[in-house]
């Protein structure tokens, strides 16, 4: 709920930023400024997809959907990631242009329309700062919102520059320079997207680890059919089938096997949603001649 607050907030913040540093941007003439506003946009989009996928996660769903539409989350920053890096590439082709043939640049108007942007950044990337830690949509807007106060003071610096000196060029450097630094952010947050669409490991789990773990619980003998995956940020899962002694099976001590392998991994490895299938060594024997 705090970080659907915030990113409402936030992505009010950002349409005002848009529609200043776009009116200043056409105003001055100012390259930099106006691949601020490109960042920023993608910032406004963004923040509105993880605000929306959020709002519509929490919300119930057909029973069809059995893990409801947390994935709106992850499909939502994909979208944004390229449309981050399409944006970026539009920037580096006009910075070319304008390095070629520079052009006249209002730098008061510049200079003021960038401190609006730094200022309000400023606020979302404060009002951010924790939520980007448990959700990967907060993460790729409050990273946005950072990249666009970062973009911000290199505009406020351009724009000094610009009016000490009347080089013009400073402004097509601060706009490679914004360009440059959101592609590695970008390409980042799509890997970690895509790492989870693809159900792969969560990042930084050892699933040998995470078997020695298991084994370890009284009554085990080994685990097989391990899989882990990512629903949504912060939404680890596993599932596994486990191999146990027959007697404390037979003794119907199922449960407290079950109970503490539950303890093990959300103890260790912070992993809360978890499916096992029980079995004795006869049962793993003949499911492997069942499935060589």
């Amino acid at each position: 709920m705090a970080s659907r607050k915030h990113l409402a907030i936030t992505f009010c913040l950002g349409l005002s930023v848009l529609v200043v540093q776009f009116t200043g941007a056409v105003l001055s003439g100012s390259l930099a400024l106006l691949a601020d506003t490109v960042h920023v946009f993608a910032d406004v989009f963004g923040v509105g997809l993880a605000l929306s996928a959020i709002t519509l996660a929490a919300r119930p769903t057909k029973s069809r959907r059995t893990f409801g539409l947390y994935r709106l989350e992850i499909f939502a920053t994909v979208v944004n990631g390229v449309l981050l890096l399409s944006l970026s590439v539009f920037i580096l082709i006009e910075a070319y242009d304008r390095w070629m043939n520079p052009t006249t640049i209002d730098a008061p108007i510049m200079l003021l329309a960038a401190i609006y942007g730094l200022v309000a950044n400023s606020i979302g990337v404060w009002l951010l700062r924790r939520g980007a830690t448990r959700s990967l949509a907060v993460k790729g807007a409050y990273l946005e919102v950072l990249s666009d106060a970062l973009g911000s003071v290199g505009v406020v610096l351009a724009a000094i520059v610009l009016m000490a000196t009347g080089w013009a060029r400073v402004d097509v450097l601060v706009s490679i320079a914004i360009a440059l630094f959101m592609i590695p952010r970008t390409l980042l947050l799509l890997r970690d997207a895509f790492n989870i669409l693809m159900e792969s490991a969560p990042t930084g789990l050892d699933l040998e680890d995470v078997r020695r773990h298991m084994c370890e619980v009284p009554g085990v003998v080994s685990v097989h059919d391990l899989h882990a995956w990512t629903i949504t940020s912060g939404m680890p899962s596993l599932s596994a089938h486990v191999t146990v002694e027959p007697t404390p099976y037979e003794q119907g001590k199922g449960e407290e096997i079950l109970a503490k392998l539950n303890d093990c991994l959300d103890e260790c490895f912070g992993i809360g949603h978890t499916t096992f299938q029980l079995e004795t060594t006869q049962q793993t024997a003949q499911e492997a001649d069942a499935h060589p």
